[in-house]
């Protein structure tokens, strides 16, 4: 791996990092567990201008070094459950129906990451949490609405992370 793209996933994984302390320094949206998900607009950029396995790293390692630093082992387990479900989700899609909008792809995505830490909480808590599962996926579609639309922003708008020699991203990409 070349040091540029080494530099670009650093400062991808590190933005994520960031972006999410920054969510945890934040008032709750008023529904209990509802986050933004903030650090999903790196993973969504990332998936459309670097690729699936970049994305997947910088997701992996953003949920460990979260973790660690700021969280618990609970945390661990719910965001580690919501990543891995959400990111398998967004690179089926991706690779099945490479024209998809990144608002759509983000919407999946985010439904998902709610999905996956439900079932962490029914393995954990018991099934008794599934009711919550309604309130997640609107949350979900709501908030994948938002980081698509800033992620297809970003992935229209700018070469400067991943460089100009950059392969560019197809029309249909940032949409």
């Amino acid at each position: 791996m070349k040091v540029k793209r080494i530099t670009q996933m650093a400062m991808c994984i590190a933005l994520a990092m960031i972006l999410s302390y920054v969510e945890a320094q934040l008032p709750s949206l008023g529904i209990p567990g509802v986050k933004m998900g903030l650090a999903n607009l790196v993973v969504v950029f990332c998936l459309y201008r670097l690729g699936w396995k970049e994305a997947a790293g910088i997701s992996l390692l953003r949920v460990l070094l979260v973790s660690l630093l700021f969280g618990h082992v609970a945390s661990l387990m719910y965001s580690a459950a919501g990543a891995a479900l959400s990111l398998t989700g967004m690179i089926l899609l991706r690779r099945l129906a490479p024209g998809l909008r990144c608002v759509t792809v983000s919407v999946v995505g985010g439904v998902l990451h709610n999905v996956g830490q439900i079932l962490m909480a029914c393995v954990l808590m018991g099934p008794n949490v599934v009711y919550y599962l309604p309130v997640l996926i609107v949350s979900g579609t709501v908030t994948g609405v938002i980081i698509g639309l800033v992620a297809a922003l970003l992935v229209k708008r700018t070469d400067l992370l991943v460089g100009k020699d950059a392969p560019p991203a197809k029309k249909d990409d940032a949409r």
